[in-house]
């Protein structure tokens, strides 16, 4: 199995950690049987939040009162330490735990701190004396948000977009956070599901010491895939390597991660799948696209009014209603029999 330790906590951690976003998708029965058997199977490491809806009550039902050999992280996405309190209270009760692992930041637009008028660091300062929580990190998809954090030396970990289409920013956090004595947290390892080969990002992870990613799982088969990496961790082949270059020839640059962060649209259209569609229909089942509901979905596209509120508030300083465009063009003539 390979272990690492998660910086200066301590926390030694399996390289293959559960993300629990997904579940929030199935049943309790279906959801408490996935993540019982992804710990049975090796994986001792689980990410959750406040904000995904009923993740944190299924995870209580699945090991409430139970937690022994578990890593436990979760995160808030407050603003202020009142809604801080009302979160991690929250949080405790549904996972049925007195203690979080890891408390973390969810994606703040700024790097929490001691004195702030926002009070949510020191909250967490709080949270951690009274023994309700372990270590403090932050989430994030702002190379700004992420180096600030990282200088401040006040997080222990930190969670941000991770894979093999990063670049060389993203490489640099990396060791940024090593140097810093901090634990790096890969999120996105599969891009927002624009990465179909596991095994090369697997393989392509475990050559970077110290980063455990996140998978988001969902599906029996799924969970399958990243058991089968615990006893033996995939090792990077040529023939990984060469689908590792034709991702990164399609797929860096100007791309849609759909992380969901420019939601809610003003005009009810689903950025994070339409602004993407292109790259969906190229490299997943394109059927839940081009059905009627699919059509009906990105049809809204034509209600862009260029608002620019989805353009402010993406992390990756992407030009979305243009974005927007470019897709449904492709989309249209996708549907009138045209290749892609």
């Amino acid at each position: 199995m390979a272990k690492t330790t998660l910086g200066r906590t301590g926390l030694v951690v399996e390289r293959n950690a559960f993300g629990a976003l997904p579940i929030q998708r199935i049943s309790d029965e279906a959801a408490v049987a996935l993540v019982r058997r992804a710990v049975s199977g090796g994986m001792d490491f689980i990410d959750t939040a406040r904000s995904y809806t009923d993740s944190e009550h299924k995870l209580g039902l699945a090991f409430g009162g139970n937690w022994n050999g578990i890593t436990l992280a979760t995160k808030t996405h407050a603003l202020d330490a009142e809604t801080f309190w009302q979160h991690l209270h929250t949080s405790l009760t549904e996972l049925k735990r007195d203690c979080i692992d890891i408390y973390q930041f969810h994606n703040p637009a700024f790097c929490p701190k001691p004195g702030g008028e926002d009070g949510l660091y020191d909250a967490a300062l709080e949270a951690k004396r009274q023994g309700k929580i372990r270590f403090i990190g932050i989430t994030n998809h702002r190379l700004s948000v992420a180096k600030e954090a990282i200088e401040s030396g006040l997080y222990d970990t930190l969670q941000f977009p991770f894979s093999y289409l990063s670049t060389e920013k993203e490489l640099e956090l990396v060791n940024l956070t090593r140097e810093a004595g901090m634990g790096f947290i890969a999120m996105k390892a599969l891009s927002g599901g624009l990465i179909t080969h596991s095994a090369a990002a697997c393989a392509w992870l475990m050559e970077h010491e110290g980063v455990v990613p996140i998978w988001g799982i969902q599906r029996d088969w799924e969970l399958d895939e990243f058991l089968s990496y615990i006893p033996t961790a995939p090792v990077l082949t040529d023939e990984m390597r060469a689908v590792i270059d034709a991702d990164r020839a399609v797929l860096q640059g100007e791309f849609c991660r759909g992380c969901g962060y420019c939601m809610p649209c003003p005009q009810g259209i689903e950025i994070n799948t339409c602004a993407r569609a292109s790259l969906l229909l190229r490299r997943a089942p394109s059927e839940s696209l081009l059905n009627e509901e699919g059509q009906q979905k990105m049809k809204k596209i034509e209600d862009c009014t260029s608002c620019g509120a989805c353009a402010a508030k993406c992390p990756y300083g992407l030009d979305t209603p243009a974005l927007l465009q470019r897709n449904y063009q492709d989309y249209r003539e996708v549907l009138a029999g045209k290749p892609l």
